[in-house]
């Protein structure tokens, strides 16, 4: 059993955002846990090939869409989105405040990872 408070974790630039991450790889938990802050306004094209993430939003708004434009989901504080088929997709925080949200991973990341965020394609980790 053990405690990790978030104050004592450097948070990594993902490139749109930083992400906390509580849990990794090393804690032998079998997944990820982490706290995601999208800075406000961004867009970012991701799509994670060799991991499945589920994200909780505790605060502030925006949305996830299909990269064929097809789904769009709403997020909103106290909803959950799932990635489970390696979905490639737009992550869009609202122009007004930052998107909060807890992130899962699974299988678990090393903590180290960071996106290339470029009109190239879609990120991944």
């Amino acid at each position: 059993m053990f405690l990790r408070d978030i104050s004592s974790i450097e948070a990594v630039n993902w490139g749109n955002g930083t992400s906390v991450r509580l849990l990794t790889k090393a804690d032998n938990m079998g997944f990820t846990v982490c706290h995601t802050v999208v800075n406000r306004g961004t867009e970012s094209k991701l799509q994670y090939r060799r991991h499945r993430e589920a994200c909780y939003c505790i605060k502030g708004q925006g949305k996830v869409v299909s990269a064929d434009g097809q789904t769009v989901l709403e997020v909103l504080p106290g909803s959950l989105y799932v990635l489970d088929q390696h979905d490639a997709h737009h992550l869009i925080a609202d122009p007004e405040e930052d998107l909060h949200l807890v992130s899962v991973f699974n299988p678990p990341l090393d903590g180290t990872e960071h996106h290339q965020l470029d009109a190239a394609g879609y990120s991944q980790y």
